[in-house]
């Protein structure tokens, strides 16, 4: 769970909301500018969220997505936010070496890369808008601007216990994958299956919750041997990953952004 240390802020200039879409639970904290301001900043966030739930949900039948999928829509008349998701699904997927893939069945499904694209942007309108700090957490990926914050990763064998804790004063995005929290709903895009792997976990650390969370999903589905090399090539991105026997590992620059690490 995130937590933000008191940096001389007063109440006042401090909002904390919790906000249901996208088939999960958004909380934000954010502080630093007037209260008028900082609140009508975070209205207008809360807006662009359920905005993209109503283009992107491949379960609101209405959805552009939706209508793009049953044939009903033209993808020159879809939004051009539509566009540059599908742009950044085909970039991830050939960063990933075809180990992220928004194709399933023929259909175009971003759901893996939609929430974690929708965050990072609701994150940069808060501080185009003046606050000093920015934390969103959607469903467990969290997109951070300023701080400090001190962000602790689950231990997947045991959701009351940490594995790691990182600390973070500036743009950082951290975001966890496996199977702890919603159960087997990653596929192996070569196979449609549940990958066969030994990690429980990954968690990816980067500037932009965009990148972290695709390619957390990525690197679930690659297994760990895999996993490790890609990540520890990957440029601007460090690698925590808990395996399915207890261990962990991480890659060699984790360390500047960890503040505790279970041994």
């Amino acid at each position: 769970m995130p937590h933000a240390p008191r940096s001389g802020t007063t109440e006042d200039t401090r909002l904390r909301h919790v906000e249901h879409t996208m088939g999960t639970v958004f909380s934000f904290d954010v502080r630093g500018a007037g209260a008028a301001s900082l609140r009508a900043a975070l209205d207008a966030a809360v807006c662009w969220l359920h905005r993209v739930d109503e283009v992107f949900s491949t379960f609101l039948p209405d959805s552009q997505i939706s209508r793009l999928a049953r044939g009903e829509l033209a993808l020159s008349r879809c939004d051009p936010d539509v566009w540059e998701v599908m742009r950044l699904c085909e970039d991830t997927e050939r960063r990933t070496g075809g180990w992220f893939s928004a194709r399933y069945d023929g259909e175009f499904d971003p759901t893996g890369l939609v929430k974690g694209w929708a965050v990072e942007r609701a994150a940069r309108m808060l501080v185009s808008a003046g606050v000093e700090a920015v934390c969103i957490n959607g469903g467990g990926d969290i997109q951070l601007h300023g701080g400090p914050w001190r962000i602790g990763i689950s231990d997947p064998h045991d959701s009351g216990s940490l594995v790691a804790v990182v600390a973070a004063d500036g743009e950082l995005a951290v975001a966890t994958s496996g199977p702890a929290e919603r159960g087997c709903h990653i596929l192996d895009p070569h196979t449609g299956e549940p990958p066969v792997t030994d990690l429980a976990s990954v968690t990816v650390v980067c500037p932009g919750l965009t990148d972290a969370d695709a390619w957390a999903t990525a690197a679930y589905a690659m297994g760990g041997e895999r996993a490790r090399v890609w990540l520890e090539e990957l440029p601007g991105a460090e690698g925590f990953a808990v395996t399915t026997d207890g261990g962990t590992w991480h890659t060699s620059g984790f360390g500047r952004y960890a503040s505790g690490v279970r041994a």
